[in-house]
């Protein structure tokens, strides 16, 4: 089992920034690739960003390029989303999770899940 929790949501203005951070704790979290989604209001969740068990690689969605930067730090069971230039289109739940499974990005393929946390840019 993980337990991930995620804090650092709110409410910033358009422009503005916030990091996201998600503290996993149970299993060795080194272990698992782990990933940012989020979901708005009446959407389906969709992947943000992703990144590699010894954080090497990462990736992001077309959305996501050039603002948000994912990373890890495996020694405080921690991954970040620090997210930059945020827009009212990027209001959403934000969830971490860890990857169980092999094959696409998908939500399906992540077993653990956060309880996510609120980000509201207004504009």
């Amino acid at each position: 089992q993980v337990q991930l929790v995620e804090s650092g949501g709110g409410l910033v203005q358009a422009g503005g920034s916030l990091r996201l951070s998600c503290a996993a704790s149970g299993r060795t979290f080194s272990s698992y690739a782990m990933g940012w989604f989020r979901q708005a209001l009446g959407k389906e969740r969709e992947l943000v960003a992703a990144i590699s068990r010894s954080g090497g690689s990462t990736s992001y969605a077309d959305s996501a390029k050039g603002r948000f930067t994912i990373a890890r730090d495996n020694a405080k069971n921690t991954v970040y989303l620090q997210m930059n230039s945020l827009k009212p289109e990027d209001t959403a739940v934000y969830y971490c999770a860890a990857r169980t499974r092999i094959g696409p990005a998908t939500p399906e393929k992540y077993g653990y899940w956060g309880q996510g946390t609120q980000v509201t840019v207004a504009s």
